[in-house]
């Protein structure tokens, strides 16, 4: 499964991005798409057209992936990894919910969730 990061799918919905091309990919291959609930909160904030938010959606074929207990246990264990940053607050329930998905995350921000690799998380 791979799991979108908010910017990942923002990009993804404007076409001849490299984001649009690899979801299509995805997408012709039959490989399970998600998104983290915080992910696609994010998302909904906007701007965003009714139409973007169909599209989306559609993309998803996996579903909005749930935060919940084991979610926010693998958020907190990643939150207090990286000494407790308040940078890395979102960005730990994102990666949290992937790696309880057993999922690679798909994110133009690597840089954001990279010290979370040492503790599970997956880039596609």
């Amino acid at each position: 499964m791979i799991c979108l990061d908010t910017n990942y799918l923002i990009r993804g919905l404007i076409s001849a991005t490299e984001e649009a091309d690899s979801i299509t990919r995805w997408l012709e291959h039959a490989e399970p798409i998600g998104m983290a609930a915080i992910a696609w909160f994010e998302f909904l904030c906007g701007p965003v057209s009714s139409e973007e938010i169909q599209l989306a959606k559609a993309i998803l074929t996996a579903d909005i992936l749930i935060f919940a207990d084991v979610q926010a246990t693998e958020a907190a264990r990643l939150f207090n990894a990286v000494n407790r940053s308040r940078r890395f607050r979102v960005d730990a329930m994102i990666a949290g919910t992937a790696i309880a998905a057993n999922a690679r995350l798909a994110t133009g921000n690597r840089d954001d969730f990279e010290p979370f690799t040492q503790h599970g998380l997956m880039f596609i």
